[in-house]
């Protein structure tokens, strides 16, 4: 079979467009406040959020290339259908695109806002004025690149990472020099678990979620690039993956020192968007923070018009019923609807979801990562994410502030993470059960 070899360069560009897909602008505001809550257990928080934002989404990458982007062939129609839905919904209207918009209100609009609390009551219901306005913007914005998609965005795209970038790295360069205030005590559950904390803070990347649909785009990429031969696809994806996993992660860490060495800067802040802003207003003053401002809001809605277009394509393809362009408005209303819940809220309304569903989607990459080792694929695959599914639901309702007292003698069940041991056990039993099968 004829098929084309990748040049350095063309390795180099699929890497860093790797990273440009990870890195949404909603990714910068986890590290800075996880490093403030952490204090001086910092370095346990780090590694633990370092697994879930850079480890695992670079594995789930892997997982895709070794299934050849099929990686969800083991498992019944409609619990495949039904996980495609919920990760699409997810890093789709449900949480990712609203959090675009927010954080571009938060980084765009607030450090220029004279009364940005200003509130107003809409049948029955409180409403932030000026979040309100902007979201209805911004999202309308979002629709119509979304109906009418086009070169402008992909070239704008295109120009903003390389200055996103830069912009990164000097802040990362100003972080290690400028001297910082003293690094503070450790704050709630960074206390006693920080490791496991970090570790679930990393969920709100949504990046491992995201790795599973990234995976078989980037080897469409590759196909369209004449890269047909398997083996090849999957060593150029492993090398766009570790590429873009080194960029993630010197992002990450810089921005966890800036959060614990913020001091003053930090106070008060509830989401670390505002702990950023803060810090660019002091060290680069008001053209800084414009500059900031600008850069995060433009990649803020080319990140959005992506979310909104990927699920509209997504939900047309699985039901036809309705056009591309009637899911494209439905999304864009409902994301800018949802948006105006606020960004802490929608962190935190977030959190049940992504505790229930990250350990799924953590079972999953994991088992096609070694699923040449089980003597039945379909069996491991169905009973390893029926389990990890199981105990999810259980952390996710935990989470979610209600007490569920049955399954309390399971291990590292105070921490959220119920679903570790069992899953692994699933795993590990499913190593001896069943003859080998092999997909019809």
């Amino acid at each position: 079979m004829q098929t084309s070899q990748m040049t350095l360069t063309d390795t180099l560009g699929l890497g860093f467009m790797t990273f440009a897909f990870f890195l949404g602008a909603g990714n910068l505001i986890f590290p800075p406040f996880a490093g403030m809550m952490a204090g001086e257990n910092m370095s346990l928080a780090m590694l633990g959020f370092l697994i879930t934002a850079v480890g695992l989404p670079l594995v789930g990458l892997i997982a895709v290339a070794k299934a050849k982007g099929e990686i969800m062939a083991h498992l019944p129609v409609f619990a495949a259908t039904a996980l495609a839905v919920a990760i699409y919904i997810i890093i789709g209207p449900a949480f990712a695109a609203p959090r675009t918009g927010l954080v571009a209100y938060e980084i765009g609009a607030v450090p220029f806002l004279s009364n940005p609390n200003a509130t107003t009551v809409i049948a029955g219901a409180t409403f932030n004025i000026s979040q309100l306005v902007y979201s209805i913007v911004f999202f309308g914005i979002v629709m119509l690149l979304s109906l009418f998609p086009g070169k402008l965005l992909d070239n704008v795209g295109k120009v903003l990472t390389p200055i996103l970038i830069i912009l990164l790295v000097g802040l990362a360069l100003s972080v290690m020099f400028i001297p910082g205030s003293e690094v503070g005590a450790p704050v709630g559950d960074y206390q006693a678990n920080a490791l496991t904390k970090g570790f679930l803070e990393g969920y709100n990347t949504m990046d491992t979620l995201a790795s599973l649909m990234f995976g078989m785009l980037i080897i469409d990429l590759l196909r369209k690039k004449g890269v047909e031969d398997t083996k090849l696809q999957t060593k150029y994806l492993i090398r766009a993956a570790l590429i873009a996993a080194g960029g993630l992660a010197f992002v990450y860490v810089s921005l966890f020192f800036l959060g614990a060495t913020a001091g003053d800067l930090a106070a008060g802040a509830d989401n670390g968007g505002v702990i950023l802003t803060n810090y660019v207003t002091h060290e680069f003053g008001t053209m800084g923070t414009v500059l900031l401002s600008t850069v995060v809001t433009l990649a803020c809605l080319t990140t959005a018009v992506g979310l909104v277009s990927a699920c509209s394509d997504f939900f047309n393809d699985l039901q036809p019923r309705f056009t591309y362009s009637q899911y494209a408005v439905f999304f864009s209303v409902v994301s800018a609807t949802i948006a105006n819940v606020g960004l802490a809220e929608l962190i935190s309304i977030s959190v049940p979801v992504l505790m229930t569903i990250y350990p799924v989607a953590i079972a999953l990459v994991l088992v096609t990562l070694v699923g040449h080792l089980f003597p039945n694929q379909q069996f491991a695959h169905r009973a390893v994410l029926a389990v990890a599914l199981f105990f999810g639901i259980f952390d996710g309702i935990k989470a979610a502030g209600f007490e569920v007292h049955f399954f309390d003698w399971v291990p590292l069940q105070s921490q959220g993470m119920a679903w570790v041991i069992p899953t692994t056990l699933m795993m590990i039993a499913s190593l001896f059960i069943g003859k080998k099968q092999t997909v019809q």
